[in-house]
């Protein structure tokens, strides 16, 4: 089996957030950051391909990527953790290929992400089974309204898994997501969004990914079995 990779997010830029990165490279785990590692790179300018064929040529063949969502309901608080199995990608006309090797079913690898859950399991850290990630154009955040009318249909939204998703999959990796909930998305807390509000939890969200991942990358063999 080959290297496992880690795809780093948001949360991973937020203060304290170099803890993450540091649990996976000392794992042995090949990391990325989506955004760039120079000037930060808007979500819908993002090079998903050209992040992932480096991989590839790292000799990664299955890649852990984590996320910072915004929660749907507030029955998934911020702080919250969960591993989604579907996702709602309706505006992407997104594909590496340009013939018919395009017309692909998408989603999570079922059988890597299965050794994710359980991994997590294993280790005693919380992670939730299960739920639909809802991909916004970006790079804004979403009015109220737009907010309603993805809350009857997903559990958390952000701008960037589905992609990662698709492209992963179509270059031979096989893909799972966590995402964490750095936020409730706008008009389902009391309050508007406030973005100061949300880099704060991503601060504190981050030292729980980063005990997260230490826990969990030595039982995903992050150099190979």
């Amino acid at each position: 089996m080959g290297r496992l990779a880690v795809v780093l997010g948001s949360s991973a830029l937020s203060p304290g957030g170099g803890t993450i990165a540091a649990a996976a490279a000392e794992h042995g785990a090949a990391i990325v950051q989506r955004h760039g590692e120079g000037a930060y790179v808007l979500p819908h300018e993002i090079d998903h391909a050209a992040n992932l064929r480096a991989l590839v040529e790292q000799g990664c063949d299955r890649v852990l990527a984590v996320g910072s969502v915004g929660s749907l309901s507030t029955a998934l608080p911020i702080g919250s953790l969960l591993c989604p199995d579907d996702f709602i990608a309706l505006h992407l006309g997104l594909s590496v290929f340009d013939d018919e090797r395009a017309h692909r079913a998408p989603g999570f690898d079922p059988a890597w992400r299965e050794e994710v859950l359980s991994a997590w399991r294993a280790s005693g850290e919380e992670l939730r089974d299960g739920g639909v990630y809802w991909q916004a154009v970006g790079p804004r955040f979403e009015t109220p309204a737009e907010i309603r009318l993805m809350a009857a249909h997903a559990d958390v939204v952000g701008m960037t898994i589905a992609s990662e998703c698709i492209v992963a999959a179509e270059l031979g990796l096989a893909y799972a997501a966590v995402c964490v909930v750095d936020n409730l998305a706008n008009g389902i807390g009391p309050e508007p969004l406030k973005i100061l509000e949300l880099e704060a939890a991503r601060a504190v969200n981050a030292l729980q990914l980063h005990d997260g991942l230490a826990a969990v990358l030595p039982r995903l063999g992050a150099v190979g079995r």
